[in-house]
């Protein structure tokens, strides 16, 4: 069992810059020994592929369109895992979620392949 809690979604104006947490905790499982993503979900929208980090941290995966805006990073021995978001748009305001792959050590794109979810942190992005 895996728990998850984002942080740090709040209101921004675009152009902006905003870093979201993702705090990893439950017994039974290392979080150095899973990958890790980001998803988001916009109004009326599906959820989205954001980005992807693999369990040592070594590979790192982006949707379309977000690399070099997007910087997605762990913390293994915090247990924690970010998404640094520069230059932020209006098309980036969503419910952002962070997800771990406990069978997995690389990182997908695909939301089916996630074991736990967190409960969300909303980012708005005001033009």
């Amino acid at each position: 069992q895996v728990q998850l809690v984002e942080s740090g979604g709040r209101l921004v104006q675009a152009g902006d810059s905003l870093t979201l947490s993702c705090a990893a905790s439950g017994p039974g499982r290392t979080f150095s020994g899973y990958a890790m993503g980001w998803f988001r979900q916009a109004p009326g929208k599906e959820r989205k592929f954001v980005a992807a980090i693999s369990a040592s941290g070594g590979s790192r995966y982006y949707g379309d369109s977000l690399k070099g805006r997007f910087t997605i990073s762990r913390d293994n021995v915090k247990n924690t895992m970010f998404l640094q978001m520069n230059s932020l748009k209006p098309e980036d305001a969503a419910v952002y979620y962070c997800a771990a792959n406990v069978g997995s050590y690389s990182g997908s794109a695909a939301a089916r392949d996630y074991d736990y979810w967190g409960p969300g942190t909303q980012v708005t992005v005001s033009s």
